[in-house]
């Protein structure tokens, strides 16, 4: 079997992997319960075979949205933390949208796996992190969400200063689970207007705003 040496991380870190015969791992989701994994789990088992990778393990979270954190999402989490343990080499998903629950969070995900020497392939995008074009793909990906993220710190800073001048009480809320403060984030970010968000997710402005403070 033909080994070739791969360029790791940035901080220079150099391995050695098989082009054939990974270990392998498969994640998938779906975000209603009437939906299946399936056909994910199918596309990538055919990939498996075809590049004879070897799956160790199938992570799959049935009826779970893509804006709830890892801890809401149990089979993500113990996927990361067999990562951790050297369970796999690889892991596969679907889509992009099957793994990160925004461009962010994606790199983040991306970067901690590659600190523990596990690479990540893209079924629809055709992303291979263990190639110079994978890699560059995600370093490009990593550029733009470092740019998102500084227009959303400018907006809601802005945001900040509108409600100080206007008196509102700004304050850390609390009892918010993760998936309202996202949404709250996110739709600031498209400018939408605090208090049409405040009645489509049914909080208050003052909750608004310290969401956005935290956030900044």
């Amino acid at each position: 079997m033909r080994r070739v040496n791969l360029l790791g991380i940035s901080k220079g870190f150099h391995k050695e992997l098989f082009v054939n015969g990974m270990r392998v791992a498969i994640y998938a989701r779906v975000s209603t319960s009437n939906q299946t994994t399936e056909n994910q789990v199918g596309d990538l088992e055919r990939v498996a075979a075809l590049r004879n990778w070897t799956i160790v393990e199938t992570y799959t979270d049935q009826g779970i949205s893509g804006t709830k954190s890892r801890s809401d999402r149990p089979a993500l989490d113990a996927m990361m933390k067999d990562a951790v343990r050297g369970k796999f080499d690889l892991i596969a998903v679907w889509s992009l949208d099957r793994l990160g629950r925004g461009l962010q969070h994606l790199i983040e995900t991306v970067n901690e796996l590659q600190a523990v020497g596990v690479e990540l392939y893209m079924h629809q995008q055709a992303i291979d992190t263990t190639t110079p074009a994978g890699k560059l793909a995600f370093s490009i990906f990593g550029a733009f969400a470092e740019f998102e993220r500084s227009i959303i710190v400018e907006r809601v800073r802005a945001g900040l200063e509108r409600a100080k001048r206007n008196g509102t009480k700004l304050g850390r809320p609390t009892n918010l689970n993760d998936a309202v403060r996202a949404a709250i984030v996110a739709l600031r970010a498209k400018d939408v207007p605090i208090r049409k968000i405040a009645a489509q997710l049914k909080v208050g402005t003052g909750t608004i705003y310290g969401v956005l403070a935290s956030a900044a």
